[in-house]
């Protein structure tokens, strides 16, 4: 877990350089040599087959399914190859896996989300060793590989979460006479957060705002950043404290401070607590947008549906989520992958090949690193060079946490035992927020809950 983190903090750093110059260029005339703007590998090191296969991928985020669609389009245009993008349902990809896994023509290209993924899909992927796409790995670090260390997955972009914030809000609220804080740099824990929201909120009608923060909805849509993304935190720090990377058990020391932190949420937001139920990621997104809140969680990838509202990209910030552990002033934002391509072993050698042929055309053609820059991808291959760089906002900031010697906080809820363990956690946070349960039955949920769910996933 270390390393990974150093290497992701230095590759984002490196990126983020090189961005500075310039973003998702068009036709370049680098020369990225053999797996260059036009090149074609050969056979199984990934280039144009010429085969009769066809390429399936079930997408996995809902937030660029049209332009997926529109890069299959556009390769299929170009290949003649046929190839399709089905996306799942926010909150519904397992089961869909599951669904179309079966079928005759199952997906060819899929995705899990780390080893607890992998375990539960590892009869299903292809050794990716001899491809292209790993060949263009940066690093060994971003390879999923199985107990015989066979590569059977790939990740493909690196994200960074924390607590989103509109910086012309905040300035307005830190000019009012009596604020909190004077500048967002003393904003750096748990307590002087809570002080600042809380002081916010009181102050909303000066500030012309509807909440400190946007809604936390608990519906499939948005409660992830919640019960996956927030729940991260308590494991990070507990596995940082005993020198561990997964367990079979969690503890839940840090279970307070996810209550402390949840809290500050939901008391101070754009809707009462009881309403949770019905708000969706849309809504959260525009009250942020809008400028009706002044911080989000969410990470960048949001930036697609923030940007062209009411709040300037220069006005986009992002803060660590402080939760009052020992020591988090020097903590960062959360940055890592959960995204790792597969390719489904059980289809035909035609449909492998056309797949490894679409991968390694969406990595290393001006087409396709243009397509991956547009929806704000930060990758973990060599051919991706500064003219394919987004331009984002959110990954600036998290850039500045790392120039500034910060430690990025791990993606710990990839070792998250179940989905069904997710849901447990989810349905007892709303319970929670809406008055009908008590804080409880989230730790039964979370602790109980992790060690049979965990049981359950490794049985022989």
């Amino acid at each position: 877990m270390r390393r990974l983190k150093k290497f992701v903090a230095s590759s984002l750093a490196a990126v983020m350089v090189m961005g500075l110059l310039g973003g998702c260029g068009g036709n370049s005339n680098t020369d990225t040599g053999e797996t260059g703007t036009n090149a074609q590998a050969e056979s199984t090191d990934g280039g144009t087959s010429g085969g009769t296969g066809s390429v399936y991928y079930l997408n996995f985020k809902p937030e660029q399914a049209e332009q997926w669609e529109k890069l299959a389009k556009q390769y299929q245009d170009e290949t003649g190859v046929t190839t399709k993008v089905v996306t799942a349902a926010s909150g519904t990809y397992e089961s869909t896996l599951k669904s179309e896994i079966s079928k005759k023509n199952a997906p060819t290209l899929f995705q899990v989300n780390g080893p607890v993924g992998l375990a539960s899909w590892k009869d299903y992927c292809y050794d990716l060793k001899d491809t292209e796409i790993y060949k263009q790995l940066k690093s060994d670090d971003f390879a999923l590989k199985n107990e015989n260390g066979e590569v059977s997955g790939i990740a493909y972009v690196i994200e960074t979460y924390g607590i989103i914030y509109n910086k012309a809000l905040l300035q307005k609220y830190m000019d009012m006479d009596g604020a909190v804080v004077k500048s967002v740099d003393e904003i750096n824990n748990f307590e002087t957060l809570k002080k600042v929201v809380e002081d916010m909120q009181a102050k909303k009608d000066g500030l012309g705002i509807v909440g400190a923060f946007t809604s936390a909805g608990m519906d499939s849509s948005s409660d992830w950043r919640f019960k996956t993304h927030l729940a991260n935190l308590p494991i990070y720090y507990e596995y940082k404290d005993k020198g561990i990377e997964s367990t079979d058990a969690i503890e839940g020391t840090y279970l307070p401070n996810y209550k402390n932190i949840f809290d500050l949420y939901i008391n101070n937001a754009t809707c009462e607590p009881t309403l949770l139920s019905g708000k969706t990621a849309e809504d959260a997104n525009a009250e942020f947008s809008l400028g009706e809140a002044v911080f989000y969680q969410n990470g960048t990838w949001a930036y697609n549906d923030i940007k062209g509202n009411e709040v300037a990209d220069e006005d986009l910030g992002m803060l660590p989520i402080y939760i009052g552990a020992e020591g988090e002033e020097n903590q960062g934002l959360c940055t890592g992958s959960e995204n790792y391509w597969c390719i489904n072993k059980n289809a035909s050698e035609e449909d492998i090949q056309a797949t490894i042929d679409f991968l390694t055309w969406v990595i290393s053609s001006d087409e396709g690193r243009k397509a991956i820059c547009d929806m704000g991808f930060v990758t973990p291959f060599k051919t991706f060079t500064d003219e394919y760089i987004p331009e984002n906002p959110l990954v600036t900031a998290s850039n500045e946490y790392i120039d500034a010697g910060k430690e990025s906080v791990a993606w710990c809820f990839t070792t998250m035992p179940s989905e069904e363990w997710k849901n447990g956690v989810g349905s007892a946070l709303l319970e929670y927020a809406q008055g009908t349960g008590q804080w409880d039955a989230v730790e039964k949920a979370f602790v109980d809950g992790w060690k049979t769910e965990y049981a359950a996933s490794h049985q022989e």
